[in-house]
C-alpha cells in the first residue's frame, strides 16, 4: 500500500479560499493604493509592492507551519520568547514612535514599510491559551470543576500571576494604550472563544454571552442618546479625542460632515455609487481624496462601489465559506489543542469581518479594524495566512488521526480467513 504523506491531507476547501482572496486583495490593494500614493506625491506602486511581498512570504509561513509537527507548536516555550518579543514590540511603538491617525502602534522599518506588534499579538493570545488549557492536567480539572478550574479561587493571587490570566490582561492593557481599542476587541472575543471551546460547560459561554451582547447594547444607546460627546479633550485624555471623535460619528454623522462624519458618510456615498453592478474595477470615485482611510478600514466600501452590492456579497461569501470550514475543523477536532486553535482562528476572522463592516456601515463606531485580505496591510495578510497555516496542519494531523483509528478499527488479519 502507498504510503500517505502530509500533502494528501491538505484541506483544500480552506486553501483555495485563502489563495482567491488574497489574490483579489492584490488586485483591490493595487486599485486602492495608487491613487492614493499619485495624490501624496508618492511611488505609486510601492503599497501595492509591499503587499506583494508581504503574500510571498506569507505562503512560505504557511508552507512551514504545515510542515510542522504539531507537538512543537503545543510547547509552552515558545511564550518564554515570543511575549516578551510582542511587549518590548509594543513598548517601541507606544514610546518611541510616531502616532498615525492619533495612534501609536507602528513601528518603521526602511526598505520593508511598518510593523504592527498588535496583529501579531492576537494569534498569539489564541495559541497561548490553547496550549495552556490543552494541557492534560488543565482538562482533568475542567472535566472535574469546569470553570472553576480556569477561575481557581484558592491562592488567587499566586494562581493570577503564574497561570494564564496575567498574560492575557497584559496583552489587552498593552495594546489599549496605544490606544488600539479594535484589536483589543479581537484579543477579547477570541480569548473568550478559546475558553469557551476549552471543555467548560455550555451554559457558561451562552450565558457570558448575553451578559456581553447586554452590556454593548447599552453603551450603543447610550452613545445614541448623549450624542457621543462623551470624552472630555482635557489633560491626559486628549491624546485619545480620536476616539470621541469616533463615537460622535457615531451617534450622528450628519452633524459633522466636515470633520468627525466625514469618512463615514463619504463610505455610504461610495456604497450608493456602487449600486447593484459597480462602476468597474478601477472606477471608484471616493478612493480618489474623498475618502479618508480608502485602502484601509473602508475599503469594502471601496469594493461595492466599483464592483457593486452583488460583488460584496459574493466576496463575503467566500470568506464566511472559509470562516465556516475552520470552525469545522474545531468542532470535529479531538485533540483539545486543535479544537482551541481553530476555534480561535475562526473567531478572530469572524469578528473582524464583522467589527469592520459594523464600523463602516455605523452600526458600531468605527475602530480601525482592517477587512480580512482586502485592506492594505502586510502585517494583517501576513496574521490571518500565518493562521491558516495553523488550521491547515490541525485539519491534516485531524484527518491522519481518523485515518489510523479506522485502520486499526477495521484492519482484517491473516487468521480471519479460512480456506475454502
Amino acid at each position: 500500500m502507498k504510503e500517505l504523506k502530509k500533502s494528501h491531507f491538505i484541506n483544500y476547501t480552506i486553501l483555495l479560499p485563502y489563495l482567491i482572496l488574497a489574490v483579489l486583495g492584490l488586485i483591490v490593494v493595487f486599485s486602492t493604493t495608487v491613487p492614493h500614493q499619485i495624490e501624496n506625491g508618492q511611488p505609486p506602486y510601492v503599497l501595492f509592492r509591499n503587499q506583494t511581498i508581504f503574500f510571498v512570504f506569507s505562503l512560505i509561513m504557511i508552507f512551514i507551519l504545515f510542515r510542522m509537527n504539531l507537538d512543537r507548536l503545543r510547547s509552552r516555550g515558545w511564550f518564554g520568547v515570543l511575549i516578551p518579543i510582542m511587549m518590548a514590540l509594543l513598548f517601541i511603538a507606544r514610546f518611541m514612535a510616531p502616532t498615525v491617525n492619533g495612534a501609536h502602534g507602528w513601528i518603521s522599518i526602511p526598505g520593508i514599510g511598518t510593523i504592527q506588534p498588535a496583529e501579531y499579538l492576537k494569534l498569539v493570545a489564541i495559541w497561548f491559551l490553547s496550549v495552556t488549557f490543552a494541557a492534560p492536567t488543565k482538562q482533568e480539572r475542567i472535566q472535574a470543576y469546569d470553570l472553576n478550574a480556569l477561575f481557581d479561587r484558592n491562592q488567587f493571587l499566586v494562581n493570577f500571576i503564574s497561570g494564564w490570566r496575567l498574560p492575557i490582561f497584559i496583552m489587552i492593557g498593552a495594546v489599549a494604550i496605544m490606544p488600539d481599542m479594535g484589536n483589543a476587541i479581537l484579543i477579547i472575543l477570541s480569548s473568550a472563544a478559546v475558553l469557551a471551546a476549552s471543555g467548560v460547560s455550555y451554559r457558561w459561554g451562552t450565558g457570558f454571552t448575553k451578559i456581553f451582547g447586554g452590556f454593548v447594547l447599552v453603551i450603543l444607546a447610550l452613545l445614541k442618546i448623549t450624542g457621543g460627546n462623551i470624552i472630555p479633550a482635557v489633560g491626559p485624555l486628549k491624546n485619545i479625542a480620536y476616539v470621541n471623535k469616533r463615537f460622535i460619528a457615531f451617534a450622528n454623522p450628519f452633524q459633522d460632515t466636515g470633520d468627525s462624519g466625514h469618512q463615514l458618510i463619504n463610505g455610504y456615498y461610495a456604497v450608493s455609487n456602487g449600486g447593484w453592478f459597480g462602476r468597474g474595477l478601477g472606477n471608484s470615485i471616493e478612493k480618489k481624496g474623498y475618502l479618508p482611510e480608502a485602502h484601509t478600514d473602508f475599503v469594502f466600501a471601496i469594493v461595492i462601489e466599483e464592483l457593486g452590492l452583488i460583488g460584496g456579497i459574493i466576496i463575503l461569501g467566500i470568506l464566511f465559506f472559509l470562516i465556516t470550514r475552520i470552525f469545522m475543523v474545531g468542532i470535529r477536532a479531538v485533540d483539545p489543542f486543535n479544537s482551541m486553535m481553530a476555534i480561535g482562528v475562526g473567531t478572530m476572522f469572524f469578528a473582524q469581518v464583522l467589527v469592520n463592516i459594523g464600523g463602516i456601515s455605523g452600526l458600531i463606531p468605527s475602530t480601525g479594524v482592517t477587512f480580512p485580505f482586502l485592506s492594505q496591510g502586510g502585517n494583517s495578510l501576513l496574521t490571518l495566512s500565518v493562521g491558516i497555516g495553523f488550521v491547515l496542519n490541525i485539519s491534516a494531523d485531524e484527518k491522519r488521526r481518523e485515518l489510523a483509528e479506522m485502520s486499526a478499527r477495521y484492519s482484517v488479519k491473516d487468521t480471519d480467513y479460512q480456506q475454502i
